[in-house]
């Protein structure tokens, strides 16, 4: 009885822990969403964690801000999250395979120079990345922010390592043996069973690009071209003079938020595992 009472104990600790990280994470949102009920009067004259009585005259006041910039920045948003974590996803999961099935020349050269990419911060990149679209005449436009964002290290990294576990070697032979060709195997054996490590890489880059603030700041000189980031930002910058905007900002910045949440709730059914299982026999 002694021994499962000290393991009790012990294992509290860690839920503890556990709980007051949840907390720190979760008062920022909890924050903002109390704060975008809040009328302009409200915002600074009523208790921090009290609600307010105008959270849809704020999103009313912002969907109308400017003739609706706040749906062209939301469309824009999407654009960059959904287009470029596709497409980085695709790479990625090419990339992964090949590095993690193929032995070729150079193979362990390209990996470790990968691995050195993700040490690079992207903050060193954006200034010379901005120079290079400059200088072929696609700055300011969406191929700035959206080719940037196609190759990510992490990403290839991490279908590479779910290759190696997720794909058997004695597959691939029996797929040869039966005369499928390498662009079969991958197409119809690999990419299949690399679909949820996919559905990760597809999620980490989408909340990523969403979430990305720098690059569009320095490629982007028309608003009509922002994402909600820099387009949130542009409010916040301006509310220094018009304090309304407050809830504005407030209030897009937890609209920001539902469509991610919405994502992770749709895809995480896809997050499942040994799909391999049984396939080879």
């Amino acid at each position: 009885m002694a021994a499962v009472s000290t393991r009790r104990s012990t294992g509290l600790l860690p839920t503890a822990v556990l709980l007051i990280g949840a907390l720190y994470c979760l008062f920022p949102v909890s924050w903002v969403l109390i704060a975008a009920t809040k009328s302009p009067g409200e915002l600074f004259t009523t208790p921090t964690m009290a609600f307010g009585t105008g959270f849809f005259a704020n999103v009313s006041d912002l969907l109308a801000y400017r003739d609706g910039v706040f749906w062209l920045w939301l469309v824009n948003t999407f654009v960059y999250a959904g287009g470029g974590s596709l497409l980085a996803t695709l790479v990625a999961a090419v990339s992964g395979f090949a590095l993690a099935k193929y032995r070729f020349p150079g193979r362990t050269l390209i990996f470790n120079l990968l691995i050195g990419g993700i040490l690079v911060p992207a903050v060193v990149l954006a200034i010379p990345q901005y120079l290079l679209f400059s200088e072929v005449g696609l700055a300011d436009t969406y191929w700035a922010v959206l080719l940037p964002q196609i190759l990510s290290p992490y990403s290839i990294y991490l279908a590479r390592v779910y290759a190696t576990a997720a794909i058997p070697d004695s597959l691939l032979e029996a797929g040869r043996i039966d005369g499928a060709g390498e662009w079969t195997l991958m197409s119809r054996v690999a990419l299949p069973l690399m679909v949820p490590g996919m559905v990760t890489i597809f999620l980490f880059q989408f909340v990523a690009i969403w979430n990305n603030f720098l690059l569009p700041y320095i490629m982007l000189g028309d608003d009509g071209k922002f994402p909600l980031t820099v387009g949130l930002y542009t409010l916040l910058a301006a509310g220094a003079n018009q304090p309304s905007l407050y809830n504005l900002i407030l209030t897009g910045a937890l609209l920001s938020i539902i469509p991610l949440i919405a994502l992770f709730l749709t895809m995480q059914r896809y997050w499942r595992t040994d799909l391999s299982s049984g396939a080879v026999k």
